[in-house]
């Protein structure tokens, strides 16, 4: 395999400079404008998916486009302004035109006290509704009086966009690497992965490797369940993956390993990092998070983890789903070591090359007699329309509020019929008792037996 191994930091945050503005969502122009930009670097593939098409247990929702948004005091000053920032608005929000009094409006408000200085990011997907986000101390300068406030959006029929580009090798077994472009304007999460498998792409689009690299650009969960559906047929052919995000920060490195926990992904990353001398640390699968938890649901159970820095949704990395998580959070530096770290996993993966299935592992039936089994297998159950899942997303990631919710995740995942809640119960490192009230949940809605 020959190449040319420039590692080009400000390629990379050029490319993240011009995708930082747009407003993306999990369908929509942004994504669209976003892909058409990637286009320009890599020859790629861009699919529609229509409205209302039903992919395992989800549905594709309608588009989401916005134009504009604002809030207007009593005094006519404009305290919260979509073209300064689109993260000022509740992501999917439907659209409004109307005075209210601040009463109500405190209703749609969103801000985060222990953040005060920071503008959080929101979504409401599944759920039709509208709201402003904005920073705490912000919040507490408004006054008592009457409130103009608009959001210029649509909510229509329409599609979900994702890019797809495949780089051919010797055999036709693949390395899948993901990365999700549904996140409006935050760096690490998830410009960052954005933009480095844009650079891995460049860089091996020339070369005759051994496997096949595919690259996935999509929107986050629906994306990916999406992505899976229509390539259903054509799963068995990954034999490795890795999901890429929060890879432009100052961190150590942290590897989440796949479902399997000890795949030849697993082994490789842990090797290229140790071998690298790095400061970094490993953690075991567990069932949220990004993409990784739809190709590692207990019907596909591919080999797929998530190379990142600072972990998301950690101590580590505070600046998550906010508008801390900016352009100047972004290290080229980091970039690089990132994308360094990639090209030699890949390389290393290249090399070993044997054409086996990585997910034929024997697995270890439990003794106890009472086992459990999720009855959506492939991909997550979608919890929110059966009335088990928090109705808005992007924040909310304290553990102890939602130990419930990564109960009914570890259940669903790990009920694949060789575990009995026991197990689960050890895996996931939570109460017997916790993890029997999510089994109890998800049989009163008929999603376990």
């Amino acid at each position: 395999m020959e190449e040319n191994s420039t590692i080009n930091g400000d390629e990379m945050f050029q490319l993240m400079e011009k995708l930082y503005p747009i407003c993306r969502s999990i369908t929509g122009d942004g994504v669209r404008e976003t892909l058409e930009i990637i286009k320009k670097e890599i020859p790629l593939k861009i699919h529609e998916v229509p409205t209302e098409k039903k992919v395992f247990d989800w549905t594709i929702p309608k588009e989401w486009n916005i134009n504009d948004a604002y809030i207007i005091d009593p005094h006519g000053k404009k305290v919260v302004d979509f073209q300064k920032s689109n993260l000022h608005v509740l992501n999917y929000s439907i659209p409004i035109d109307q005075k209210i009094s601040f009463s109500e409006l405190k209703k749609h408000i969103h801000t985060i006290p222990e953040k005060p200085d920071l503008i959080p990011y929101v979504t409401s997907y599944y759920s039709e509704n509208w709201g402003f986000c904005m920073t705490h101390n912000n919040f507490l300068k408004l006054k008592e009086g009457e409130y103009t406030v608009k959001i210029d959006s649509k909510l229509e029929e329409g599609s979900l966009t994702y890019g797809e580009f495949l780089i051919s090798g010797k055999s036709e077994f693949e390395i899948l690497l993901s990365c999700y472009v549904c996140h409006p304007s935050m760096c690490n999460d998830n410009l960052s992965g954005i933009v480095l498998l844009t650079q891995i792409a460049k860089h091996f689009k020339d070369l005759k490797n051994h496997y096949s690299i595919r690259f996935i650009f999509i929107p986050e969960t629906i994306g990916a369940i999406t992505w899976i559906h229509q390539n259903e047929s054509n799963l068995s052919k990954i034999k490795h993956g890795l999901v890429a995000t929060c890879l432009g920060d100052s961190g150590k490195f942290t590897y989440k390993k796949s479902r399997q926990g000890n795949a030849e992904i697993d082994k490789t990353v842990i090797k290229i990092l140790k071998k690298s001398k790095v400061k970094f640390k490993t953690v075991d699968f567990f069932p949220w998070g990004s993409d990784e938890r739809q190709f590692c649901s207990p019907g596909f159970d591919l080999p797929i983890g998530s190379l990142m820095r600072s972990m998301y949704g950690t101590e580590d990395f505070p600046e998550y789903h906010t508008s801390g998580d900016n352009l100047e959070y972004i290290k080229k530096e980091s970039l690089e070591e990132s994308f360094e770290k990639y090209l030699e996993i890949i390389k290393s993966l290249d090399k070993n090359k044997p054409d086996i299935n990585f997910r034929n592992i024997k697995r270890k039936i439990s003794k106890n007699s009472k086992l459990h089994k999720n009855l959506i297998q492939k991909c997550e159950p979608q919890l929110g329309k059966r009335g088990i899942y928090r109705i808005l997303g992007g924040q909310n990631n304290n553990f102890e509020k939602r130990k419930n919710e990564f109960a009914i995740f570890w259940v669903l995942n790990l009920s694949d019929g060789t575990n009995s809640l026991e197990d689960i119960a050890n895996r996931s490192n939570l109460p017997l008792k916790l993890i029997e009230n999510a089994a109890n949940i998800l049989i009163e809605k008929h999603l376990l037996k």
